[in-house]
């Protein structure tokens, strides 16, 4: 179902707690609002959709990429960007972002994942994990 986008700052700035099998309806419930919105946004966490669930879903290609508990365990290489939101309202923000990534997550299917993302797609997942964790651009 396709859900509003929070735009609460305070709701937004609240660290998410860790998902279970329990929350896999919001799995559904984020892809299709991230679905709705692609016109506007690249990615989407939980929280975006009034989910305190560490979960994200970003567009690859032709498909949704969906990470649970996603958890960056190495990084390299920084460089500055700017980023917009489609929960916060005002200009692009100019942000810290790494060129490499290794994420630790769990799939759909709540089996263990690792893998190694660069450029959009490792900026696109770190924004994303900020939402998780509170953080805001």
């Amino acid at each position: 179902m396709v859900k509003k986008i929070i735009h609460d700052p305070i709701f937004l700035a609240q660290k998410s707690d860790p998902a279970t099998e329990k929350d896999a309806h919001i799995i559904t419930d984020l892809i299709d609002t991230l679905k709705a919105n692609e016109k506007d946004c690249v990615g989407m966490a939980a929280n975006m959709i009034g989910e305190k669930k560490s979960i994200i879903a970003i567009n690859v290609g032709m498909g949704q990429l969906v990470m649970i508990n996603p958890q960056i365990v190495s990084k390299s290489k920084p460089f500055m960007t700017t980023e917009g939101c489609l929960s916060l309202a005002g200009e692009p923000k100019e942000t810290r972002r790494y060129f490499e990534i290794e994420v630790e997550y769990l799939d759909r299917d709540f089996k263990s994942q690792k893998q190694k993302y660069t450029g959009w797609s490792a900026q696109i997942i770190q924004h994303e994990i900020d939402h998780c964790n509170g953080i805001l651009i």
